[in-house]
């Protein structure tokens, strides 16, 4: 995606479930630069049990913008940043069916949690996604819609059901078009 020494900076949104993380680390993996996911941000640790507060994100969000002049960050800091990634040459935002994006999320919980008994308070979270219309609630559709509406940088929508390298195909497409505008 590189060309010409411009720095690849890409940030990809878009509800629980889409393959936010899976895409980024992907990419980063790629293209060979750095991956931020935004849960490590959010949350202390593993178990999505304990968020750290605001100054503590700032404390990790500061360093890897003065460290990385290139990166793909998967997920969203716009409720606690608005301003976060505003250095971003794209935004990506993943939409996928929603019945698919719950599968999925089902899916995800039994293999995190050996407890899991089919719902849980992150489940009941993420069935809001679509219905909440406060953009301030956190990761959800309303609040996706805001980010992409104040975005500076373009902003391309991708059908996340599509195979992770026709995703792909698509962001590099979508990137060279960007270095090769006037």
């Amino acid at each position: 995606m590189c060309q010409g020494g411009h720095p690849v900076r890409i940030q990809i949104i878009g509800g629980s479930g889409t393959g936010k993380s899976t895409l980024g680390k992907w990419i980063g993996q790629k293209e060979g630069i750095h991956w931020i996911d935004s849960d490590h941000y959010l949350w202390k640790d593993q178990t999505f049990t304990e968020k750290r507060s605001v100054a503590e994100r700032y404390a990790l969000y500061t360093p890897d913008i003065e460290n990385h002049q290139q990166y793909v960050v998967s997920g969203s800091v716009f409720s606690w940043n608005p301003t976060g990634f505003d250095n971003r040459e794209l935004l990506v935002f993943l939409r996928l069916d929603e019945t698919t994006r719950m599968n999925r999320l089902i899916q995800r919980e039994q293999e995190r949690y050996p407890d899991f008994t089919g719902t849980n308070a992150f489940l009941d979270w993420c069935s809001t996604y679509l219905t909440a219309t406060d953009p301030a609630m956190i990761g959800t559709l309303a609040e996706h819609r805001l980010q992409m509406e104040k975005s500076a940088s373009p902003v391309i929508e991708i059908d996340a059901a599509l195979p992770t390298d026709e995703i792909y195909r698509q962001i590099r497409h979508a990137y060279q078009q960007l270095q090769t505008a006037p």
